[in-house]
């Protein structure tokens, strides 16, 4: 008998009929005599549509009021999933975030879960009823209901899955698992069989969107495995585990991308101490997080420096730094949009060298222009234009061996 989790998103449980097949699916892990958790998110759109409500009502609800209204998603899917596995004669009970004892800090809207008591959870798979929580909330020690911000389920369910110590945490989606690269945009692209916490770290970092960063930080931490599948059929889909587990390394794992980012450049800057806090201060203070940072000194003591923010933040950004140009007498503040970020990642770029030698020669042979590089130990990054986005992912693809046979 295993203790299993299982997450499934918002297209998996669209409308009934999904909800039904999700019952199906779980309905079949207990009778293979396992002990079952189940964490939903709301229906797809369902999360929008509330918002869009809200914003019907005034431009800025407040945000205490918007997580108490958009955790009703999650609610509703929690309770719908119980009364059909219950009218399928399982014995299902559903809880809230805050029943669940998912404790969290006061950040309305991005919550950060800080414990998970499940004593009630532990309680009832005792019991063997199969538990079925409502993903993406929890309770601060004040009682306010507060949400975990997008793809906050994910992180619920590895959390809960952490706390209860699980055996494992399925992670089901509208994807059977993790690719080399985006199938959309690199038809070679192949499903990865296993692949490293640190690796997925990176990738969720760098643009691939089927795992939530924070849940994967959690599952590296209480070393939780996780199983990326889909809803929609009963194939195999890509473990996320230990790399000391004897997954196979190679060099490069996976190659990803990312057009939501900008980059800003502030031009003889004056070369002094205090000047970088001076520039990245009232940043920070607006809320803005800085990615990629490059500073290139000039005769003179002066030095240019660029950083990239995420695209949506680029205009309130550029304001920022234009004020804060003139007061350091830097000459000119400048930026672009039309930037990309593309990305190799892999455990084995440990042991390996000329994985950056492979990947500039690559680009260049396709006259790709490099504007920003980024290293660390398992992942190298570089800032393109954006219109060769999908050609450079297709080259470095197939210039690191990860097409398809």
């Amino acid at each position: 008998m295993g203790l299993i989790v299982q997450k499934f998103g918002g297209t998996s449980v669209a409308d009934i009929d999904c909800i039904r097949n999700v019952a199906k699916r779980v309905a079949n892990t207990y009778d293979q005599k396992n002990n079952v958790v189940v964490i939903l998110s709301a229906m797809a759109g369902t999360t929008d549509n509330l918002i869009e409500m809200a914003n019907k009502v005034t431009p800025a609800p407040n945000k205490r009021e918007l997580d108490v209204l958009l955790a009703t998603g999650e609610q509703t899917t929690a309770a719908l999933l119980s009364i059909m596995l219950q009218s399928m004669k399982y014995p299902a009970l559903s809880m809230l975030g805050y029943q669940a004892e998912v404790v969290t800090d006061h950040t309305f809207g991005n919550a950060r879960i800080l414990e998970i008591g499940a004593n009630r959870i532990k309680d009832m798979i005792k019991k063997r009823k199969i538990v079925v929580v409502a993903g993406f909330q929890g309770c601060d020690t004040q009682g306010n209901i507060t949400t975990l911000g997008r793809g906050g389920s994910d992180t619920s369910a590895v959390a809960i899955a952490a706390a209860i110590k699980a055996d494992i945490c399925e992670i089901y989606t509208d994807v059977d698992g993790i690719y080399t690269a985006d199938p959309n945009i690199c038809k070679k692209a192949r499903k990865i069989k296993e692949i490293s916490y640190d690796e997925m770290l990176n990738m969720a970092s760098l643009g691939a969107k089927v795992l939530q960063i924070r849940s994967v930080g959690f599952a590296k931490k209480y070393r939780i495995p996780l199983h990326v599948r889909s809803s929609f059929n009963e194939e195999e889909g890509t473990m996320v585990v230990d790399e000391d587990s004897g997954m196979e390394q190679l060099v490069v794992s996976a190659v990803t991308h990312n057009k939501d980012e900008a980059r800003i450049t502030l031009k003889k800057v004056p070369d002094q101490p205090g000047v970088a806090a001076k520039i990245f201060t009232p940043i920070s203070e607006s809320g803005i997080l800085v990615d990629m940072i490059i500073q290139n000194t000039r005769a003179g003591g002066q030095t240019d420096l660029t950083f990239t923010v995420p695209k949506a933040d680029f205009v309130k950004a550029l304001e920022v730094e234009k004020k804060v140009a003139g007061e350091i007498g830097a000459q000119d503040v400048f930026g672009d949009k039309n930037i990309a970020k593309v990305s190799v990642i892999g455990v084995g770029m440990k042991n390996h060298s000329g994985v950056a030698s492979i990947m500039f020669h690559t680009l260049a042979k396709e006259n790709i222009n490099i504007i920003m590089i980024s290293t660390s130990e398992i992942r190298i990054s570089c800032i393109i234009e954006e219109k060769y986005t999908e050609l450079a992912v297709r080259v470095l693809h197939t210039a690191f061996g990860l097409d398809k046979d």
